[in-house]
């Protein structure tokens, strides 16, 4: 059955509301081509009043776009496929990229709000194609060379607990979200596989750059990172019950903003497979440590689009 979608942008930069359509596995190719579309167009797009989806359901249509990878390359306890982005295990407040520390960076992560705060929790994206087009010439010249070391050691839950905040659950997690060490050298600039448009490949995962000690790596960081953070390059969006959002993560950093006091919160999340990420000169992330395999496939996005298509 065909949908008639509607785009609506909710940010100058990023960000678009899409309306017309009851999310299933169901939807026919048209409809799940114009959805890519967006989500390549805008990076973030959002789906109200998807109340009927359960976690059948959101896997279900998450399949007609991709891939879907298992829940996390280190997180498997707590589900297969999806996982629970759920306050009781930590807060993700803290700029990120999702999943950076492997060579097989995410194609796009699909959350859908299952419990809601009173007030807060809101989720804010930045555009990382925008912020690499804004920088001036010469840092461009930099960065088009630059590589960075991500590693999981830097897990944006637990980077930012405070001492006396750990309770028994964060604590299992961050032990088992470090179970295995993983290190990924990645260029920070990186060109996206179905668009062509060059993208900062950044966020908190980086532990240091290639070729810089730490004390100017955390300069040269706070430089690129406040370039993506501006204002201007990100949406906020305040979740209800029934949304749902699919950001398109080769192309964005995300920020769960941790303002709901005790109150609880939580997201599924379903992850798509992606590719490889390569430089503008062609080079491919290498792998330091740690083999994801397990975790997904190396997805050709050019191949799901043939398949959506069939």
């Amino acid at each position: 059955m065909s949908e008639q979608i509607s785009v609506v942008k909710v940010g100058g930069n990023i960000g678009a509301r899409i309306d017309g359509v009851t999310l299933s596995g169901d939807l026919d190719s048209a409809t799940i081509t114009a959805i890519n579309d967006a989500l390549l167009a805008h990076k973030v797009i959002f789906f109200r009043g998807q109340d009927h989806l359960d976690d059948e359901g959101q896997l279900a249509f998450a399949r007609s776009l991709g891939v879907p990878t298992i829940a996390h390359p280190t997180v498997t306890s707590r589900g297969d496929t999806i996982l629970p982005i759920d306050s009781d295990y930590g807060r993700a407040n803290s700029w990120h990229t999702d999943v950076t520390f492997v060579d097989r960076v995410p194609k796009a992560s699909i959350l859908r709000a299952v419990a809601l705060p009173e007030y807060g929790g809101s989720t804010i994206w930045a555009n990382t194609v925008t912020a690499y087009e804004q920088l001036p010439e010469p840092l461009k010249v930099l960065v088009d060379k630059l590589w960075a070391v991500h590693t999981n050691v830097y897990d944006y839950s637990t980077k930012t607990v405070e001492a006396g905040e750990l309770n028994k659950n964060t604590e299992e997690y961050r032990a088992e979200f470090q179970s295995t060490y993983y290190e990924t050298e990645h260029p920070v600039v990186r060109v996206h596989p179905e668009t062509g448009e060059k993208a900062l490949l950044l966020g908190h995962f980086v532990k240091r750059f290639v070729g810089f000690d730490s004390s100017e790596s955390t300069a040269l960081f706070d430089l690129l990172q406040k370039r993506i953070t501006k204002l201007e390059n990100t949406v906020r969006w305040n979740w209800q019950a029934g949304d749902l959002a699919i950001w398109d993560n080769r192309a964005t950093e995300h920020y769960a903003v941790a303002d709901y006091d005790d109150n609880y919160r939580r997201l599924n999340r379903i992850t798509l497979a992606g590719d490889i990420p390569r430089s503008v000169t062609g080079e491919q992330s290498r792998v330091v440590a740690g083999d994801a395999s397990h975790f997904s496939d190396v997805v050709d996005p050019r191949e799901s689009q043939r398949a959506i298509s069939v």
